[in-house]
């Protein structure tokens, strides 16, 4: 994770200027106060398209000034919330990605709202920012598109790992993020079938199996409090992981995988759960 430090202190949310904030906000906010860390509101100012026209400086002045205003109001949205969470503001200058992935590099953790990635880009756009963002950031990204389900008992946090390098990161995180809550763990590998099966699906998944018991060995002994199961699953990656998150407090993925799942540089799997996954999805940078 090049040029994060490892000392990094606080819990980054992106506000969004234009669409509804409350929720990511909310997330974030909780998140800072379960883990004792301040939080960082970011809105970031695009710069204007036409530099030589007058009526471009007056707003610049007014996106500065509603910025500030939206700035002003998340921050007491969040002393209402919890009165004692240290909490500061940032209006920068600069398309909203940039910004915040170069913030990134003195977060935790980023929180970022909105998954319709299907909309049209727009500047303030959820596509333009949860992507690149999603994709760059030296850190932990949790994209709140959907409420968490806290109604569901016990509540659990569902942990995809596929065998690559940021499973341990991956299992890390969702057992850290379990503990803080009072949460289980369900350790998820999903198997696809491959059009042409070379061996008996039996051996596969046996295969499959032993790889998901060597990722989760020892874990319970470090967490006692965390209930830790762990399940291979048959089918899509994206499907199957969906459907194990349905009802979950959040779905945890690394960035980048191999096998099923890789197939673009954000990743296959991560980008379809930005889609289908209906809870916080919090992915996990591989080194």
């Amino acid at each position: 994770m090049t040029g994060h430090r490892a000392d990094a202190r606080d819990v980054l949310v992106g506000i969004d200027p234009v669409r509804e904030w409350h929720l990511p906000l909310a997330w974030a906010a909780d998140e800072a106060y379960r883990r004792h860390l301040p939080l960082r509101l970011v809105l970031a100012v695009p710069p204007s398209q036409d530099i030589h026209h007058d009526d471009a400086a007056v707003g610049q002045i007014a996106l500065r000034r509603a910025g500030a205003e939206r700035l002003g109001q998340a921050r007491d949205w969040v002393h209402e919330r919890h009165p004692e969470l240290a909490v500061a503001g940032d209006l920068l200058g600069g398309f909203p990605a940039p910004v915040i992935t170069e913030a990134a590099r003195q977060a935790r953790m980023v929180v970022l709202g909105c998954r319709h990635l299907g909309r049209v880009a727009e500047v303030f756009g959820a596509g333009s920012l949860v992507v690149p963002v999603t994709a760059q950031a030296p850190c932990p990204v949790v994209v709140v598109g959907d409420a968490e389900h806290t109604t569901q008992q016990p509540p659990y946090i569902v942990a995809g790992i596929d065998g690559s390098a940021a499973s341990a990161a991956v299992l890390g995180f969702a057992l850290d993020e379990a503990d803080l809550r009072g949460a289980a763990v369900r350790a998820v590998s999903v198997w696809q079938p491959p059009a042409f099966l070379l061996h008996d699906e039996e051996v596969a998944l046996q295969a499959q199996r032993a790889l998901l018991a060597e990722a989760t060995a020892g874990l319970s002994e470090r967490y006692p409090d965390v209930r830790l199961t762990h399940e291979v699953l048959v089918g899509h990656p994206v499907e199957e992981l969906a459907r194990a998150a349905e009802h979950a407090l959040a779905v945890v993925v690394g960035r980048r995988g191999r096998g099923g799942y890789t197939g673009m540089r954000l990743g296959s799997v991560v980008h379809g759960l930005l889609h289908r996954a209906h809870c916080p999805v919090i992915t996990i940078p591989t080194e």
